[in-house]
């Protein structure tokens, strides 16, 4: 348990630098970046790092969260796969539904050092969800062709992977840094 929560921490600890980063280029609030209230962020904040790191945010001068369409149904499916009763799952729910907004790959938006953390925050807690994940597709791809499938869609035109012309840009390598 003390290893998987060291690990929860790091994972906090790259999405709050990705935050500053952020914040600190008057692209986003605290709030817009990491898709947490500012409660839920004072909350990790003074539980888990150096109180100095606080003012850095700006909590005070946030508003919360207002998530749209595409990041709500993408909370869901986080959440309906969520650890029950997890305060964490819940919240890395938000955290990687609003990250998964940006441009880049998941891993990257949220500041972690490569897939395989993200694949290790996923499988910890998103079990369900990550084991489905058998052909080891792109985690951002992979969270948007669930979303197609539980809305009973596809926007895949191939009948399968396999025979797709976009094959690569679902399962190929993720490089960067």
């Amino acid at each position: 348990m003390d290893l998987e929560m060291d690990f929860d921490e790091h994972v906090l600890a790259c999405v709050l630098s990705r935050a500053l980063e952020e914040i600190e280029a008057g692209e986003a609030t605290a709030t817009e970046a990491t898709g947490l209230s500012s409660g839920e962020l004072l909350d990790i904040l003074t539980r888990c790092f150096p109180t100095s790191l606080i003012h850095g945010f700006s909590l005070d001068e946030v508003s919360d969260p207002e998530p749209g369409m595409e990041e709500e149904l993408l909370r869901r499916l986080l959440k309906t796969h969520a650890r029950p009763s997890n305060p964490a799952s819940a919240r890395f729910a938000k955290i990687v539904a609003r990250r998964a907004l940006r441009d880049g790959h998941l891993w990257q938006e949220l500041g972690l050092v490569d897939r395989s953390e993200l694949s290790r925050l996923l499988e910890t807690h998103f079990p369900k969800l990550a084991e489905g994940n058998t052909n080891n597709m792109k985690w951002k791809k992979y969270l948007y062709h669930k979303l197609c499938e539980a809305e009973g869609f596809s926007l895949c035109s191939a009948p399968s992977c396999r025979e797709c012309n976009e094959f690569k840009s679902c399962f190929g390598p993720e490089e960067g840094g």
